[in-house]
């Protein structure tokens, strides 16, 4: 899957980017601590759009090629925000066999966006993951904190609408 960068405008706080500054001034003498900077800008941002990437580079002192090439290898980064209700469909093996692929495929439809993306008005955004411990009730997809298994591509969009 290769990532794709958010079409959704990049809306930070100054309290924010003070947060990240003092990630960076605590780690930028020791550039192997780079991902551990990473991690803690998405976990004040949720995210690290371009915008974040450019302050990790210049604060640590690295290209932002070294920064973009880490958030584009490692799957624990996003470099699109959340939507309000995450969409995660099981590709396990369980759910795969059953036919997540399909509803994977259904649901970016329905939405208008592919895996990994947000959609326009931030309500949804769609990913993949490997097993989220409900291989009876293959195929499974979550949106948040809700389970759905046994579910077929046609309806989707009636479950979708609950959220809307």
């Amino acid at each position: 899957m290769v990532k794709k960068m958010s079409n959704i405008p990049f809306s930070g706080t100054p309290e924010q980017e003070a947060q990240l500054k003092a990630v960076i001034d605590a780690s930028k003498h020791d550039e192997h601590l780079l991902m551990s900077v990473m991690q803690e800008a998405q976990g004040i941002y949720g995210y690290l759009p371009i915008e974040v990437q450019e302050m990790i580079a210049e604060g640590m002192g690295v290209s932002l090629e070294k920064v973009f090439g880490v958030s584009t290898f490692y799957a624990q980064f996003a470099l699109s925000p959340k939507g309000k209700y995450n969409v995660s469909v099981c590709l396990g093996t369980a759910c795969y066999v059953k036919g997540s692929g399909e509803l994977l495929d259904e649901i970016c439809n329905v939405l208008g966006v592919g895996s990994g993306e947000c959609t326009d008005d931030a309500r949804f955004s769609v990913e993949e993951c490997r097993c989220v411990g409900a291989c009876g009730l293959a195929p499974v997809f979550m949106v948040n904190d809700d389970v759905y298994g046994r579910v077929k591509p046609e309806e989707i969009k009636d479950i979708l609408a609950k959220y809307n």
